[in-house]
C-alpha cells in the first residue's frame, strides 16, 4: 500500500537553515529516487507551509525520514505517515 508523508516546519527554523542543509537533503531524495518508490516528493506552494512526499510503501517512506538531513537537523516539527489506497493502480 502507498504511503503518503506530511512534514510541518519547525516554526524557529528559518529559510537560511534550510537553503545550508539542502544539498544534503537532495542526496537524499535522489538516492531513494534510484529505487523507483517515490511517486511524488516536495513542499507545498506557500513557503513554511512543509511538504509532503509519495511512496510506494511504508518501508521507502520510514527509509527516506530516517536519513533525512531536515528530519535531523530538526528543521521539520513533524512527520505524520498516512498509508493510502490508491484507485488508480
Amino acid at each position: 500500500m502507498k504511503t503518503v508523508i506530511f512534514y510541518e516546519n519547525n516554526p524557529e527554523a528559518t529559510m537560511e537553515q534550510f537553503m545550508e542543509v539542502y544539498p544534503k537533503h537532495q542526496e537524499n531524495e535522489e538516492r531513494c529516487l534510484k529505487t523507483g518508490k517515490v511517486i511524488g516528493i516536495g513542499p507545498f506552494s506557500i513557503p513554511g507551509e512543509g511538504a509532503m512526499g509519495i511512496f510506494a510503501d511504508l518501508e521507502s517512506a520510514e527509509d527516506f525520514v530516517k536519513n533525512d538531513p531536515f528530519v535531523q537537523e530538526g528543521l521539520v516539527a513533524k512527520v505524520t505517515y498516512r498509508q493510502w489506497q490508491d484507485e488508480l493502480l
